[in-house]
């Protein structure tokens, strides 16, 4: 794979006039190539399979079955879209019906392409133990998608890394591949818009920018073609720069990001409790929907619902007038995410899926300083009423664990079955702004950690006891362990 970045050291000085260009990857002899492979689960018993190609597709089509050697059964679709300044289509097809927890082997029709595999979804309610892993504010810059082991005194030399760093957060991700069953990433996924730190691009923001997200998905396909990779916005996908610059078409207003998982991400669950009530609130939360920014699902014994903290809402930080300049959204009707947000947690029936884990970027508890206030009086007072378990966000770049908080109040009762949300931030995972540092303490705050790159694996034990334990991606160190007890009595929680 080309080189994205060249070192300084092969870098003539940059005179006036001169037009330097970004380096894009080569593309295969084969158009049809499967490239940028990502799966999801996209409802009961399906997995969404999607990947880019460097040319339209008119039938995009996926082969699967039990067996490698066994590929009997085919899936095909018409949905093969692109926007202006992409090199690339994004194709996605469904494989419904399968049978749940069962290894599953697929090909994506090709002259050129192979064999991969992945495992289908838990059914709801299903209490087998499993982890999951979440991982936010992942980029990956520099020769073959490195990215310097940073701490904030070399963000100087960040543009100019050598070859031989390595990403150590995506190599722990593939080195545990058989540890987790699916991956949630609420937000900053390649740092496109940083294009600008690197000054071989200056000229060439257009195809730099094209440029990041073709290599970041490329390195980031043996994992998302493997393990769900559920998907939600954060601040760097919504324009080609921060604050806007001057954007072209199709680098603006979240375009990558909706046209790369629009189609491969869930609308909401379906309800598999026998209560009326919880029906009708589950298929309300359906049609409120909109995927990829806000939806749900239930794998097991969790049901995770995932938002978007950057628009609908309330004073959000990147809707036009927003204080990030951002000029995006609005992607609902007013108040549609927090109308989406009350339905779905008020149709989870615990009998059924007892944890309740809500994901978005921007976290208002932080050591870091304030956190999104707009978000905390939008989002906490639901999370509160619902019994929601686990808040997961990023933004802030390390690693920080809080106690079951509401309200900037602790709850008395610990992690031994409180009322209010255990908090975590995973913005560890590594990128080419470096590590934030961890700040002021809180009283509340339990762990922090931005001495290198983490992030943390949450395992559902049992219905009542779930596990977080923070890793170090460069050598699998456990920094912090903790658990939290719910004893999810009651079939439907409003507090």
């Amino acid at each position: 794979m080309v080189s994205l970045y060249t070192s300084v050291k092969a870098l003539p000085l940059l005179v006036a006039g001169a037009l330097a260009t970004a380096s894009l990857p080569t593309k295969p002899a084969d158009l049809t190539t499967p490239v940028q492979q990502r799966i999801a689960v996209h409802g009961p018993n399906t997995i969404s399979i999607g990947w880019n190609t460097y040319e339209k597709l008119d039938r995009p089509c996926v082969q699967y079955g039990l067996s490698r050697f066994a590929l009997f059964e085919r899936a095909c679709s018409t949905s093969s879209i692109t926007y202006p300044t992409s090199r690339t289509w994004a194709n996605s097809v469904a494989l419904t019906g399968l049978f749940p927890a069962t290894t599953y082997y697929y090909k994506i029709v090709s002259s050129n392409s192979t064999v991969e595999q992945f495992f289908s979804p838990r059914m709801p309610g299903d209490k087998t133990p499993f982890a999951m892993n979440a991982i936010i504010d992942l980029g990956v810059y520099g020769a073959d998608g490195y990215t310097i082991q940073m701490d904030m005194s070399k963000r100087d030399t960040i543009p100019f890394i050598s070859p031989s760093m390595n990403h150590t957060t995506i190599s722990r991700l593939a080195e545990t591949i058989n540890d987790y069953e699916f991956i949630i990433h609420p937000g900053d996924m390649g740092y496109a818009d940083d294009w600008g730190m690197v000054p071989a691009d200056i000229d060439d923001s257009q195809n730099a920018y094209q440029a990041i997200l073709e290599q970041f998905f490329d390195q980031l396909a043996p994992i998302a073609g493997r393990k769900p990779y559920m998907a939600s916005p954060g601040n760097h996908e919504s324009a080609c720069q921060e604050p806007v610059g001057d954007c072209p078409n199709g680098q603006r207003n979240f375009t990558d990001f909706m046209t790369r998982f629009g189609n491969t991400l869930p609308t909401a669950f379906e309800s598999t409790s026998h209560n009326f009530e919880a029906k009708v609130n589950a298929n309300k939360a359906k049609l409120l929907a909109k995927p990829p920014f806000w939806y749900s699902f239930e794998y097991g014994m969790v049901h995770v619902t995932m938002l978007d903290t950057e628009t609908d809402f309330a004073d959000a930080p990147d809707i036009p007038g927003g204080p990030s300049g951002l000029d995006s959204g609005p992607f609902g009707a007013p108040n549609q995410q927090l109308q989406f947000l009350e339905a779905d947690l008020a149709a989870v029936d615990r009998k059924i899926t007892p944890w309740v884990i809500v994901a978005g970027h921007r976290p208002w508890y932080s050591t870091g300083g304030p956190g999104c206030l707009p978000c905390q009086a939008a989002f906490e007072g639901l999370f509160y009423k619902y019994g929601v378990d686990l808040a997961v966000f990023g933004h802030v770049h390390n690693s920080q664990r809080f106690m079951p908080v509401f309200n900037s109040t602790a709850d008395p009762a610990g992690m031994n079955n409180p009322k209010a949300p255990m908090y975590i931030v995973a913005g560890g995972a590594g990128n080419i702004e470096g590590l934030s540092d961890v700040g002021s303490n809180l009283s509340f705050n339990a762990f922090a950690y931005a001495d290198d790159y983490s992030y943390p694996t949450i395992k559902f034990l049992d219905p009542n006891n779930m596990q977080i334990d923070f890793f170090r991606s460069s050598t699998g160190e456990l920094l912090d362990r903790s658990k939290l007890y719910k004893a999810h009595k009651h079939q439907f929680t409003v507090q």
